[in-house]
């Protein structure tokens, strides 16, 4: 599934599992995104929790 991305999600860590192979691109279907801050205010409180280390 590496090779296939979702055009609607853009990431660029490349060392996530999912990363696509033109670099640029997720190629899960979506994403969750959490939170590790109690009352998170910059989107840098933020998370994605489908990061899988490759």
């Amino acid at each position: 599934m590496k090779d296939k991305y979702n055009p609607n999600i853009h990431c660029d860590v490349v060392q996530c599992r999912h990363n696509a192979s033109d670099g640029i691109h997720c190629s899960l279907e979506s994403i969750t995104v959490g939170t590790h801050e109690a009352n998170p205010s910059e989107s840098k409180c933020t998370d994605c929790m489908s990061f899988d280390l490759r």
